[in-house]
């Protein structure tokens, strides 16, 4: 028997299982998410953004994130000094740019290493896991 991806092994489970499972995987993959957002928000402000240059370039690498989420996390990161901005008129628009600020920049290295080592942990934890359970199936 071949392994299952999540997807079918929820799919295989009976309906009652099945809406329980779903429920549990989207509130934790809400919060594997919201930790990945930050991390992906401070990289790409390491150059100058618009909210919704932001947004777009968020979107355009695989991460589409609503505007009630991106704006409330932006001023955030912002109140903890993590980002300078600037109000400037772009095309007749004033628009607010943000950019990593110093401190921004180092709490952005040191939040990258941790997420480098943890996905490393995390590849090597699931893989021994999927060689098992792979055993297991066969």
């Amino acid at each position: 028997m071949s392994q299952q991806s999540g997807s079918d092994a929820i799919a295989a489970l009976d309906e009652g299982q099945r809406a329980e499972a779903l429920e549990i995987s989207e509130r934790l993959n809400s919060e594997i998410r919201r930790g990945a957002l930050v991390l992906s928000v401070l990289g790409q402000l390491r150059t100058e953004h618009y909210g919704y240059s932001l947004r777009k370039t968020l979107l355009e690498k695989g991460l589409d994130v609503e505007e009630g989420t991106l704006y409330p996390l932006i001023r955030r990161l912002e109140k903890q000094g993590l980002l300078n901005s600037e109000w400037r008129e772009d095309n007749n628009r004033r628009k607010r740019f943000y950019q990593l600020s110093d401190v921004g920049r180092g709490v952005y290295q040191q939040l990258l290493s941790n997420w480098h080592e943890l996905s490393q942990s995390v590849d090597a934890l699931t893989a021994s896991l999927q060689s098992i359970e792979g055993k297991e199936n066969t």
